[in-house]
């Protein structure tokens, strides 16, 4: 044979074996390790449990380690774990108390973070510190200075991070929020958002704590206070994370379900970017509803029940638009089921939360809820917090993101215990 045909022969080979499919070279459902994203997740409660599984049906994923202060959380989540990964030909899954040692492994390649409110912005922080993409549950932050710290070290790392906003990927949302920027229902004269109550004072007493918990680093940043299960609630009695309401831990109901709700309002007025301008609070001391923020548009959004839990109302000058988890409807009622014309503005498409954040690390991209949008919204709720607790009307500046009142400016943030510091990136 001449040297040359030798030599086409071979290369023809050569191509040949490159193109074989991957299960041929690996077994069926096998993953090259440059196609898969390697996961780990801080905070093993009921949420993460919740993502474990829904981010498990992303098939470039697998789980390598796990991270929570509660050793039977932890145990429960590592077991799920690796019955998840056992589907894609993978098992083992490393379990640590401390989530940093969790960040210091080269070969975890994102995070998703479902501990309580007030760790969000540490975590946040020292994962991007640590070069991985992150998934963080919604309220993004419990101060609104944490969460201009987690924008900014997000950018500084060049990481890709979404928030768990998931009603963005849900389409009665979608639809609402596409009908109300194309002007469907005329200009929009007032929103209604049906939420509960504002965050509240920890007055909750100190019992012994469990052998399976380390309450030091359960509290972590926060300041100190006693155990209560109501707080950290033990395995098996999940249904409501009592953490939410407290000072220094939540923000409530304005937090918890208005980084839903309101999210979905900034996103209808195209104010991802900014937000309101005004909050005023109602006069009667602790009043769980009532407030009302604008605009600058004029557009005012009230924090009120309106029939309907969990859910809002855009009023505007040719009809109405009322949208939930279980209902999209409209007065009147076939603007509810308008077709958009090929000419309308249409919003980011997404179907899948998990998945969108997936391709979009893949693609090195930003997903559908990105740290600033995340950031924006958390804005709101905790504006409405701080103004509840005031019971003073504020001027908001977005861009500066400062109050006009002194007072209101202190509760940007909050003292930090220790040797915590988000700001040390």
């Amino acid at each position: 044979m001449k040297r040359k045909d030798f030599i086409k022969n071979t290369l023809i080979g050569a191509v040949g074996i490159t193109i074989l499919p991957r299960h041929v070279l690996g077994g069926q459902g096998f993953l090259a390790p440059s196609d898969r994203i390697n996961l780990g997740y801080i905070g093993t409660g009921k949420q993460n449990s919740y993502l474990l599984k829904a981010i498990a049906k992303c098939p470039e994923t697998m789980v390598l380690a796990a991270s929570d202060v509660d050793k039977q959380k932890l145990q429960r989540f590592v077991q799920a774990a690796i019955v998840e990964n056992k589907k894609k030909a993978a098992a083992e899954v490393a379990a640590y108390r401390q989530y940093r040692e969790l960040l210091d492994r080269k070969d975890i390649d994102a995070v998703v973070i479902a501990s309580p409110d007030h760790w969000h912005a540490q975590m946040v922080v020292d994962a991007a510190k640590a070069g991985k993409d992150i998934y963080c549950e919604k309220p993004l932050s419990l101060t609104i200075a944490e969460g201009r710290a987690m924008v900014d070290a997000v950018g500084k790392y060049k990481r890709v991070f979404q928030t768990g906003s998931m009603q963005r990927s849900q389409q009665y949302f979608r639809d609402a929020v596409n009908l109300v920027r194309n002007g469907y229902i005329g200009e929009i004269k007032e929103i209604n958002v049906s939420i509960g109550g504002p965050v509240r004072a920890c007055d909750l007493p100190t019992l012994p704590t469990p052998d399976y918990l380390d309450w030091d680093n359960w509290i972590g940043p926060s300041l100190y206070r006693g155990y209560h299960p109501t707080l950290s609630p033990p395995l098996g009695d999940e249904s409501w994370a009592g953490w939410r309401n407290y000072h220094g831990f939540g923000g409530g109901y304005v937090t918890d379900w208005g980084a839903h709700m309101f999210d979905i309002v900034q996103w209808a007025l195209d104010m991802d970017r900014s937000g309101p301008v005004e909050f005023v609070p109602p006069q009667q001391p602790l009043a769980q509803e009532g407030l009302y923020f604008k605009y600058a548009n004029g557009i005012q959004v009230n924090h009120k029940r309106w029939i309907e839990g969990n859910a809002i109302q855009f009023v505007g000058t040719n009809g109405t638009i009322e949208v939930a988890r279980e209902f999209l409807r409209s007065k009147p009622e076939p603007l509810a089921k308008i077709t958009l014309k090929a000419s309308d503005k249409k919003v980011y498409h997404s179907e899948n939360h998990y998945q969108d954040w997936i391709n979009a690390v893949k693609a090195r991209k930003q997903p559908i809820v990105d740290v600033e949008t995340g950031h924006r919204t958390a804005t709101v709720c905790n504006a409405v917090n701080i103004a509840y607790e005031l019971q003073k009307s504020l001027q908001w500046d977005p861009k500066k993101e400062i109050f006009d009142n002194v007072y209101a400016n202190g509760m940007l943030s909050r003292p930090y215990r220790g040797n915590w510091d988000f700001n040390d990136f």
